[in-house]
């Protein structure tokens, strides 16, 4: 049974700051592709209906890099990364909420959260990369 709760994040220095609708019993990933490492990126992703940017639009700066498919943004002061914006074939639109900008997730729903690990490096999203403890 799914029970969505709404979050409220924000970047470190509080310019931008977001509500969302997740359900952390669902799993959350983890990749391995050559952004998702660099910035170890743990997201939750969520309909775009279930994202809310409360703050900072003007804050925002945008990245892309390779097909260009996803928008990484992150505040033009802290340069924390809150959230993305994709469009996936498997799954459809999304947002990629950064699990440890959540502002009000407690320590134990963060440690409980369900992690599932991706191999982006590979585009291999259904499959796990054989080692995982780097990420």
């Amino acid at each position: 049974m799914a029970v969505k709760k709404t979050y409220h994040g924000s970047c470190h220095c509080g310019a931008v700051r977001f509500a969302a609708e997740i359900d952390l019993a669902r799993p959350t990933l983890r990749c391995n592709c050559s952004y998702c490492l660099k910035v170890r990126c743990w997201a939750s992703l969520v309909p775009p209906d279930a994202f809310r940017l409360l703050a900072g639009e003007q804050d925002l700066g945008m990245y892309r890099f390779g097909a260009g498919k996803e928008s990484h943004y992150f505040c033009r002061h802290c340069g924390v990364r809150p959230f993305g914006q994709g469009n996936s074939p498997r799954i459809g639109p999304f947002y990629g909420i950064s699990v440890n900008c959540l502002d009000d997730a407690s320590v134990a729903e963060l440690a409980g959260a369900h992690v599932t690990f991706v191999d982006g490096r590979h585009d291999a999203w259904d499959t796990a990369p054989q080692e995982t403890r780097h990420l």
